[in-house]
């Protein structure tokens, strides 16, 4: 993989009226990585993956993609990606084949051209049986399989992908993320996606960036942001005032994190097992009275809640 940069932003921001959905991000994603943008409903992955795809125009700040500028130079910048969206946005009355075909007219692609991409896109994602059935036959995940081809058959440089896998069962989600790694593997794509689902930047994803409020508040690999939370994770819950519950459990020596959102305590250790007995005696001291306390190997699901919290977000 290359370290040189194919998106990169820089105070990126977007304003609606009084709100504030991206703001100030910079992002940096080298050629040929996947890189997984994480966060809460409404936390601006959508309105970010818009303004990179030149879909919507920033506020303020400047974004690079494949070398040209989102704002200055859209066309260009459209050659060089493709994109799926979250929302499935396929004519029902087209087959799969004609869906992939339109596309490939929109991009003027040659006859020859988009039948030979055609036949490898039908391919790629296992639907040459059902070319040439209408769409509106289609199951959800073949749906989504359909999509991901019509984001391909410009060969892209960079693949944007908002939610790739909302809705599909494992076995589809399991499909698609072969797909995904196949076409970073045998092309060098770059893939930039959103996603909710934490097991999927886990098995995907070089570098995973967890945005809240439109600010991007940390960055890393899986394993780094995981690695931070500490060898094993307590989790606790209970009743009474938490301050001096956790203020009694930060002086212990093994305690190496220890975060607290809405009722919610979760306590990074070097041995979970070992340490129970210990955070349950703190517990007594402070006058916390624990209901539920369960012990688990960090996450990146666990990273999520910490930046982010429980709160439930309507958006």
């Amino acid at each position: 993989m290359s370290t040189t940069p194919i998106v990169e932003a820089h105070g990126l921001t977007r304003h609606y009226g009084e709100i504030v959905a991206v703001d100030q991000l910079d992002l940096t994603i080298p050629a040929g990585h996947i890189y997984a943008l994480l966060g809460p409903n409404g936390a601006g992955k959508t309105t970010t993956l818009s303004m990179l795809t030149t879909l919507l125009q920033p506020t303020s700040g400047t974004a690079c993609v494949a070398g040209f500028d989102v704002m200055a130079q859209p066309g260009e910048v459209r050659r060089r990606i493709g994109v799926t969206f979250q929302e499935i946005v396929l004519d029902k009355e087209l087959t799969g084949r004609e869906v992939l075909n339109y596309h490939g007219r929109l991009y003027g692609m040659s006859r020859q051209a988009r039948a030979e991409r055609i036949a490898e896109l039908l391919a790629l994602v296992e639907l040459e049986d059902a070319a040439d059935r209408h769409t509106k036959t289609y199951s959800g995940g073949m749906k989504r399989r359909l999509e991901l081809a019509r984001g391909l058959p410009t060969r892209p440089d960079v693949l944007f992908l908002d939610e790739p896998t909302q809705g599909l069962d494992p076995q589809n989600r399991a499909r698609v993320w072969d797909y995904l790694r196949a076409l970073r593997g045998q092309n060098g794509l770059t893939l930039l996606l959103t996603t909710h689902y934490m097991d999927e930047a886990e098995a995907l994803a070089d570098t995973v960036g967890i945005i809240d409020h439109g600010r991007l508040i940390v960055e890393g690999t899986p394993g780094e942001l995981v690695a931070q939370m500490g060898a094993d994770v307590i989790h606790v819950s209970g009743s009474g005032d938490a301050a001096p519950f956790t203020e009694q459990v930060h002086r212990l020596p093994f305690v190496q994190t220890i975060d607290s959102s809405n009722g919610f305590i979760q306590i990074g250790v070097d041995d979970g097992n070992r340490r129970l007995a210990e955070i349950v005696g703190a517990a007594g001291q402070a006058g916390f009275q624990i209901e539920e306390i369960a012990v688990a190997r960090p996450s990146l699901g666990d990273v999520f809640l910490k930046h982010t919290g429980r709160a439930l977000r309507d958006v």
